[in-house]
Formats: C-alpha cells, structure tokens, sequence
C-alpha cells in the first residue's frame, strides 16, 4: 500500500496552485529559506552536488536550492503540485521532476548527494519508513535536511490548551470540500493570523518578549505567507507532531549520524549524516 493520504496529498495540490509564490513574497520566501537552510548551508549544498527536494510542493525551496547546485530532483506526490514546481523552475535546467510516492520513487540506493524534506514527512501515515525511504537514497555520509512538526515541547501549559482547541479546528475544517475549506481559512487568516501576528510585532518593538506569543513567528511575514499558512494549518487532513527526542530517533534509525537541531524557528529543523 502506497505511504500516502490521499485526500492530503489532492489537498496540497490544490494549496500550491492557489498559493504559487511566482512573483509573491519573495522577501518572505527568502527569510524562510534562511531559517532552514542558513544554519547548514555550507555542509549540506555544494556546487558540484546532485540532491532531491523530498515533497516539493510549489518548489519554491528548490528554486533557491537549484542555483546553488549542479542537480536537483524535486519530488512530489501530487500532480498538480509538481505542474506549478515546474512552471516555477522553467528557467532551471538543472532540476529533474518526478511525480511518485516516497517509497515507490524506483531511486537506486546511494544516489544522491544531499537530500531534504521540509514539512512533509509529518502529513503522511508512517513517517518512520518514509524518512528511511529518503535517506536509503543519499550516499553513505551525504547530510539530510529535516523539517518535522514540533509536539509543542518547552511550551507552557496554556499555549498547549490553546493549541487544542486549534486542532479541533483544524479536524473539522479540512473534511470541508476545497473551496468552502479554502474561504475558512482566508477568513481565520484574516481575523486570528494578521490581528495576532501584527499584535507581536508592536510587542517586539516595545521591548517585550513575544517568543510564546501565539502566532508570533508570523509577525515579519506579509500577508500572503499568513493566507497560505492558515490554509496549511487548518486544511489539512492528516498532521503528525513530534518531540525533539522523537524525531533525533527517528533520524538514527534511518541511518542518519551527528545529527544537529537548529536552535531558532521553526520547530525542529535537523541534519543528519548518512553512516
């Protein structure tokens, strides 16, 4: 059986084509970029190196990536995601799609350089085999870049309650049909998302500590990441959450050594080395 959700992987589809990125929130993108990958940079993207992009979605990671790289596969599970990844990359001619599910990619073991997957393996129903299934394909001692869900851990209790009750949203919101699902989440992003986040960045400039805020990592971004945010939040079928300690072993037992967490959002960004 295939390691997907379905109506996840349609739902992601359709997210992308509506929130594209072509020409929208390029500083956003940019800054968000530098949260995943700034840190490791150097170890993870070499000039001469051929990596994948696990779950591309939009590709607008890969097309950062893609200039810094001799080769990029981005892969995808859904069909219309990867129709707006390569619109987005017509003009890289070093990047390859492939349309499969992780798992049934048919990649030889020891193919690639680097790989990463950000906020992708934590949507599907076993995240253990899926990393595996990444990591079987890099080279022994080629890095992996991972971006899982955090369980909230170092949170204090009323933020865990308010999360709660989110999620209880979120349950019944992504049953809806597309559109409906969609204009919830236009109308969550423009009376919780914006008033919230904008809250935190007046806090900030006040001298407060506004790192347990709700919503306060959203507080530079602009109003198009926050649209296309509340609708991945509460749109989406299937979500998983682990704790740090969860997920240092889920990357040891893919095979992944040295592993390093980021100390800064989001939550938790790690690499690992393939023993």
């Amino acid at each position: 059986m295939p390691n997907l959700d379905k109506d996840t992987v349609e739902g992601f589809g359709k997210e992308w084509a509506r929130f594209h990125y072509r020409g929208q929130a390029d500083d956003d993108v940019c800054a968000m970029f530098s949260s995943y990958f700034g840190w490791v940079a150097g170890d993870l993207l070499k000039d001469n190196g051929c990596g994948a992009d696990f779950g591309c979605g939009s590709g607008r990671w890969a097309a950062l990536v893609a200039a810094r790289v001799c080769e990029l596969w981005c892969i995808d599970a859904s069909e219309e995601a990867l129709a707006v990844a390569q619109k987005n990359l017509a003009g890289e001619h070093n990047c390859y799609f492939v349309r499969t599910v992780i798992g049934d990619m048919g990649i030889s073991d020891g193919t690639f350089d680097f790989g990463y997957s950000l906020g992708v393996l934590h949507h599907v129903p076993d995240t253990d085999k899926a990393l595996w299934d990444c990591v079987r394909t890099l080279k022994r001692g080629a890095p992996f870049l991972l971006y899982l869900y955090y369980a909230l851990d170092g949170r204090p209790f009323w933020y865990r309650t308010l999360w709660k009750f989110a999620n209880a949203l979120r349950l019944g919101i992504s049953k809806l049909p597309s559109m409906q699902r969609a204009l919830v989440c236009e109308g969550l992003a423009s009376v919780i998302y914006w008033p919230l986040a904008r809250l935190a960045k007046l806090g900030e400039k006040a001298g407060c500590d506004v790192s347990n805020w709700p919503l306060s990592f959203y507080r530079r971004k602009s109003f198009y990441v926050l649209r296309n945010d509340a609708l991945d939040r509460f749109g989406t079928r299937l979500e998983k959450r682990f704790t740090k300690v969860q997920i240092f072993d889920l990357m040891r037992k893919s095979g992944l050594r040295d592993i390093r967490f980021s100390k800064a959002p989001p939550y938790w960004v790690a690499i690992g080395w393939k023993g």
